[in-house]
């Protein structure tokens, strides 16, 4: 069907990918698959489908990327068969690209990104959760979850937030960019990863002398990077970030692994101080209209949160995120509930990811225990 919409062009190496990346945006695709010697693959709410398509190969994806890939990324691919950069195809979006080998043969891997930062109503989130901590003045905020689970969108959703209500100076670390911000009441510097600086390590390093207000650091990858970010919460910055855990205990527990288990009691109040709140997503299916919604879970540090990580009790975070609402704490089952009573989400989808589906039944009821197990 889609067969003859998809001929090469050996003139043009960008013109065949460019068709099927302008069939992926038409079709709500959030990603697209190239293997050697396999048609391309969209991933349309989740389920990865075959377009009907000649089979690409190795020749046409390595033209591509040799002529997408910019100049000071080419040595990565080159050299460590691997590289990830941003591509724009003129008049139907921009991607975030990674291109790999697999079996000695090259892949790809485009997200759509998209140029407008969303809003928190466009995300069906809860702002007054994403406001209090847009209003916080130093620290360190991290939004959690596994790769392609929304992380970008919601941050991108609350420095838009701010960027429209505070004076703010806000530097973006990111690899690679994935939206443009206009300047409204703040200003934006936003850096890449691997053409403005070498790493995030070196480009934390210098943002600190390029009088920030907010940091952005696209992920929490190494030991330096997390310091150096510390030392902004510590010195009256504040620091967003992403990192790769699917709750939040998890999250507390992955930024001690940065560390040495000699330095971890040290380590604890320093974190316990800075860090105001861990923001854990994942994405479920949207009830009507396709696509898919991010639900979280919210831990909004207050003094009992931070006697937790200090104490290093973090089998006890679940319980304390349980029973931090006032505080701005919030349980995915929680968020669940006010999708599903919102009509946003089903809800065989809600108890489906629930990590406690029985409790969430039990909600959806009207039925709400204490923490005691006492009925509210």
């Amino acid at each position: 069907m889609l067969h003859n919409a998809f001929v090469s062009d050996p003139y043009d190496p960008l013109l065949l990918f460019d068709r099927i990346l302008r069939m992926a945006v038409e079709s709500g695709a959030s990603d697209v698959h190239v293997k050697s010697a396999c048609p391309a693959y969209l991933r349309i709410s989740g389920r990865i489908k075959p377009v009907e398509m000649e089979k690409l190969t190795s020749a046409q994806i390595y033209a591509f990327v040799a002529a997408a890939v910019p100049r000071q990324i080419a040595t990565s691919w080159r050299e460590e068969m691997q590289a990830d950069f941003s591509y724009e195809a003129v008049g139907i979006g921009r991607f975030r690209v990674s291109a790999f080998h697999q079996r000695g043969v090259p892949s790809l891997v485009f997200r759509h990104v998209k140029d407008n930062p969303p809003t928190f109503a466009e995300l069906n989130h809860d702002p007054a959760i994403f406001e209090r901590l847009c209003a916080e003045k130093d620290g360190i905020v991290l939004v959690c979850g596994p790769t392609g689970s929304g992380k970008s969108s919601t941050l991108a959703a609350m420095l838009d937030w701010i960027n429209h209500r505070h004076e703010r100076h806000i530097v973006t670390l990111e690899d690679p960019i994935e939206f443009n911000y206009e300047d409204d009441k703040s200003i934006f510097n936003q850096r890449e990863v691997g053409i403005d600086t070498p790493s995030f390590a070196l480009g934390m390093r210098a943002v600190l002398r390029q009088d920030p207000d907010i940091i952005l650091v696209g992920e929490m990858r190494d030991r330096d990077t997390f310091e150096t970010a510390l030392g902004a919460a510590e010195t009256g910055h504040l620091v967003f970030g992403t990192l790769h855990s699917g709750s939040a205990q998890q999250a507390v527990q992955r930024l001690f692994e940065f560390f040495p288990p000699e330095m971890h009691h040290g380590m604890r109040r320093q974190i316990a101080s800075s860090l105001k709140a861990t923001i854990t997503q994942m994405l479920v299916p949207k009830l009507e209209g396709g696509g898919r919604v991010p639900v979280v879970e919210v831990f909004a540090m207050d003094a009992v949160g931070r006697k937790t990580i200090e104490d290093g009790a973090f089998e006890k975070i679940p319980q304390v995120v349980e029973a931090g609402g006032q505080a701005g704490s919030r349980t995915f089952n929680a968020d669940l509930y006010r999708l599903v009573k919102a009509g946003i989400v089903a809800k065989n989808d809600a108890l489906a990811v629930s990590p406690n589906p029985r409790a969430l039944e039990m909600n959806l009821k009207g039925i709400f225990l204490s923490g005691g197990g006492i009925v509210a």
